[in-house]
C-alpha cells in the first residue's frame, strides 16, 4: 500500500529522496525446494516537510511480514550483555521493586525480560510471531502473542495492572499506526512509571550512510526531535536520552507522563541541538544523503570486481535484513558472494530473499578459508572480529560496506 500521508503528524507535504527499488521482503528467507513466486516491493524513503520524520512509502501488512519471524534476539553476545546493562541500569534508576511490572513490546524470545527477572520483577512479554513467542513461553515468560496498540493496553492493564516500566526496543521502527502504540503506552504505564524507547538514531543513520537498515519492516527512522513531537500528542514528555553502540548507534529514550515526578534531563536538549546543526529535518540534507548512497554503490562494486578479478574468493558474514538491502541495491548476488554464513540456526539452509544465496553455518568459513569476507552484519563487527580471530591469523580479510567499502586490516593499521 502507498502511503501518502505522515505517520506521525498526518501531514502530507512529503519529499522523497531515496529510491532503493523493488526488492523482496528481507526477513522472507527460503528454503531451496520453495518454488512459489517471490514478491517485491517498492522500497522509497522520504521525509515529511512538516514534522521532519523519515519514512518509507510503502506499507506491507504486519501479518505478511512478522507472523513467522527469523530473527531471535539470543544469537547475539552483544545482544544479552546490552539487556544485562539495560537491566542494571533501570532497576537501579527507577527503582524497581520486587513484584513491579516490567512489560515489554515486541519481545522477541525474551531475551531482555530474562535478565529483568533477575530481579525478582513481573517480566511480561507481547511477541507478535507466533513461532518465537512459543519459543520464550517454553524459557518461562509470559508472553502475549500479539501486535501491542490501544487495543492490547487494555487487556494487559486487565490482567497485569499498570507497568512501573515499559520496553519497546527496536520495535518503533516497525509501527505503522505510531498514534495506537504510543496510546498504548499512555494506556498501561504507572502513575510514577517510565516508558523506554530503544530505536537506531537518525544522527549516525545520515553520518555513517546506514542506508541498509532501510527495509520493508522499518517504515520510520527517528530524531529525538521527533520522538518528542510525537509523545506530546499523547500526554508522555522525554525525561531523558542515552546514545548507545547498539545496531550502528541507538538511543534509548525515556519518558513518563507529562507533568510527572521526574525532570527533565539536560540531555535531552543538548541532543535535540545536535539534530538542529545536523540539519535532520531539511529536505536538502537527505538528497545530499541519497548522492552519497549512489556514490557508495559504485564503490562497492568495484571493490568486488577488483577482487575477483585477482582470482580471490569471497564469501559473506552474516545473512540480516539490512544486508538484503545491500545486495539488492548493489546488484550483488551469487556469482560475487557464492554463501553466506550466519549462526542463527533458523536462517541456515536456506536462500537469501531476492537474490537466492545460500545460508550456512560459521563453521564454513574454517573448512573453505576465502579470501574476503563481505560484513553484512556490521552492526556485531568486532564481536564477529572476535569469533572468527583464527580465519583472520591466516590471512582472511572482512570487507566492511559503509560508510565506505574499506577491508578490516586496513581498519586496524589505522587505529
Amino acid at each position: 500500500m502507498h502511503v501518502e500521508k505522515c505517520r506521525a503528524c498526518l501531514g502530507k507535504d512529503l519529499h522523497p529522496f531515496l529510491d532503493l527499488g523493488e526488492t523482496a521482503l528481507a526477513n522472507s528467507y527460503r528454503l531451496p525446494d520453495d518454488t512459489t513466486p517471490e514478491a517485491k516491493f517498492p522500497l522509497r524513503a522520504m521525509i515529511c516537510r512538516s514534522c521532519g520524520l523519515v519514512q518509507i512509502d510503502e506499507e506491507v501488512p504486519p501479518e505478511v511480514l512478522f507472523k513467522h519471524y527469523l530473527y531471535v534476539s539470543a544469537t547475539s553476545d552483544l545482544v544479552h550483555q546490552h539487556a544485562a546493562f539495560l537491566a542494571r541500569h533501570f532497576a537501579g534508576e527507577l527503582p524497581l521493586a520486587k513484584g513491579d511490572l516490567v512489560l515489554e513490546a515486541a519481545s522477541n524470545d525474551g531475551t531482555v525480560l530474562k535478565a529483568f527477572q533477575k530481579y525478582g520483577v513481573r517480566a511480561v512479554g507481547i511477541e507478535p510471531a507466533e513461532n518465537i513467542a512459543d519459543q520464550a513461553r517454553i524459557d518461562g515468560i509470559d508472553t502475549f502473542c500479539e501486535f501491542f496498540n490501544e487495543k492490547t493496553a487494555r487487556t494487559i492493564y486487565k490482567e497485569h495492572g499498570p507497568a512501573k516500566l515499559i520496553l519497546a526496543r527496536h520495535v518503533l521502527a516497525h509501527v505503522a499506526d505510531l498514534h495506537g502504540f504510543v496510546q498504548g503506552l499512555e494506556i498501561v504505564l504507572d502513575d510514577d512509571g517510565v516508558a523506554v524507547v530503544e530505536c537506531p538514531h537518525l544522527l549516525p543513520f545520515h553520518d555513517k550512510l546506514e542506508y541498509d537498515t532501510i527495509y520493508h519492516e522499518h517504515l520510520c527512522y527517528y530524531s529525538l526531535t521527533v520522538l518528542g513531537k510525537l509523545f506530546e500528542q499523547f500526554g508522555l514528555e522525554l525525561i531523558d536520552v542515552k546514545e548507545v553502540s547498539i545496531h550502528g548507534g541507538s538511543i534509548v529514550v525515556s519518558a513518563q507522563r507529562e507533568g510527572g515526578p521526574r525532570r527533565p534531563s539536560l540531555a535531552v536538549s543538548v541532543m535535540k541541538e545536535r539534530e538542529r546543526r545536523a540539519g535532520l529535518t531539511d529536505p536538502n540534507t537527505w538528497d545530499l544523503f541519497a548522492q552519497r548512497v549512489v556514490l557508495n554503490r559504485e564503490a562497492l562494486r568495484r571493490e568486488v570486481e577488483q577482487i575477483r578479478s585477482r582470482g580471490l574468493r569471497m564469501a559473506g558474514y552474516g545473512a540480516p535484513a539490512k544486508g538484503m538491502t545491500l545486495l539488492a541495491y548493489s546488484g550483488l548476488g551469487p556469482t560475487e558472494i557464492p554463501y553466506l554464513v550466519d549462526k542463527s540456526p533458523y536462517k541456515q539452509g536456506r536462500l537469501t530473499p531476492g537474490h537466492q544465496i545460500p545460508i550456512v553455518g560459521p563453521e564454513r568459513l574454517a573448512r573453505d578459508k576465502p579470501d574476503v569476507v563481505l560484513l553484512l552484519a556490521w552492526n556485531f563487527a568486532e564481536e564477529i572480529f572476535r569469533q572468527q580471530a583464527d580465519y583472520l591469523r591466516r590471512g582472511g580479510r572482512f570487507l566492511l560496506p559503509l560508510p565506505a567499502p574499506q577491508h578490516y586490516a586496513e581498519l586496524r593499521a589505522a587505529a
